[in-house]
């Protein structure tokens, strides 16, 4: 154990002020009251990922259609465009 660390742990905790309270003995102990506090952009977090909670992950609206245009044969993809696809997806990995 570094000397010096536990002299700047112990600078930290002793620089720290404590609320002195008197127990039902008549004995003095230190209590630490402990408090959190959020600031306005962890509040606006929060309300974005509840807002998104409710959200569906899938847009039904285009996988429907999709949906009903390979079951009647009419979906078409490009070999030029699937083959860019691919190579992009590989070049980014």
């Amino acid at each position: 154990m570094r000397i010096g660390t536990y002299n700047m742990i112990n600078q930290l905790y002793s620089n720290t002020s404590s609320k002195k309270t008197a127990a039902a003995n008549g004995t003095n102990y230190a209590s630490f009251k402990d408090e959190v506090s959020f600031s306005s952009m962890g509040k606006d977090m929060q309300v974005a990922k509840n807002a998104l909670k409710s959200v569906s992950d899938i847009r039904e609206d285009l996988v429907s259609d999709i949906k009903s245009r390979i079951d009647n044969g009419t979906y078409d993809v490009s070999n030029d465009d699937f083959t860019t696809k691919l190579i992009e997806a590989f070049s980014n990995k």
